[in-house]
């Protein structure tokens, strides 16, 4: 997947917060992460939906998600 890169870079950033003593950050980090594969996923699979997009019919892919 072309968007597949920003989990390296979260497990990375992980990692360094980890080693220098950063356990919030790490934990933040944990949830980013899930948040990212989640909405990857589901881009992946031609839905709209991530997790905060509520006014949204589940499944269908209205083309403006995400869009500013």
């Amino acid at each position: 997947m072309a968007h597949d890169w920003i989990i390296d870079v979260l497990t990375d950033l992980k990692t360094f917060a980890r080693s220098n003593g950063f356990e919030a950050l790490a934990e933040q980090l944990d949830d980013t992460q899930m948040v990212a594969q989640i909405e990857i996923a589901s881009h992946a699979k031609g839905m709209a939906c991530g997790l905060r997009n509520d006014d949204l019919v589940t499944g269908r892919d209205h083309g403006a998600t995400g869009m500013r």
